[in-house]
């Protein structure tokens, strides 16, 4: 899960360095801290799922919670649990992207006329986009880096990681059946 933080702050100095932007520490580094809770859950509710259906898996096959499923039931439940998460995950990335462009573009609305002339003098720029423009910034790159990106390496990581449970468990079980015929 620590991996999409790192992801995303890739993401960030990728984005900084390919438009040319300043790294205005205090505000970007807001944006970053932000990031971090959005991109951790995306990863947590992708993880969450697949071994939720890891979990569905052993009771049909009727294993207890200590064994370990085939590499094979492994990868079928994380290829079911990234296509039942992907629009979840997307959709989020997707609406905090969006809401936060118009923060970081500077669009400015004065309701004050809009309500009583029905003029709602929109500009573009200003005071604000100095302040909260670098944030927005931050968390656009870095969500659409590690958004698909976590998409990718989170789930493959979780197979490594739990292939390498099979593989330690079968040397376990092979020294132990090596002791008893001896």
């Amino acid at each position: 899960i620590f991996v999409a933080i790192v992801l995303s702050f890739i993401g960030v100095l990728f984005g900084l360095v390919i438009f040319q932007m300043d790294f205005v520490v205090i505000m970007t580094m807001m944006g970053i801290i932000s990031l971090a809770g959005i991109v951790v859950n995306n990863a947590i509710v992708l993880i969450d799922y697949t071994q939720l259906l890891i979990d569905r898996k052993k009771q049909e096959v009727g294993i207890g919670e200590e064994q370990l499923l085939t590499r094979e039931q492994y990868r079928e439940a994380i290829i079911a649990a990234g296509q039942n998460r992907l629009r979840p995950v997307l959709l989020t990335a997707i609406t905090t992207i969006l809401g936060l462009i118009p923060l970081a573009i500077g669009l400015n609305i004065n309701f004050f006329s809009l309500f009583t002339e029905f003029d709602p003098q929109i500009y573009i720029g200003g005071d604000n986009t100095i302040f909260w423009g670098p944030m927005s910034w931050t968390i656009i790159f870095g969500l659409t880096f590690a958004t698909f990106l976590t998409l990718v390496i989170v789930p493959t990581m979780f197979y490594l990681l739990n292939r390498a449970k099979i593989r330690f468990s079968d040397d376990k079980r092979l020294k132990e059946s090596m002791k008893e015929a001896a």
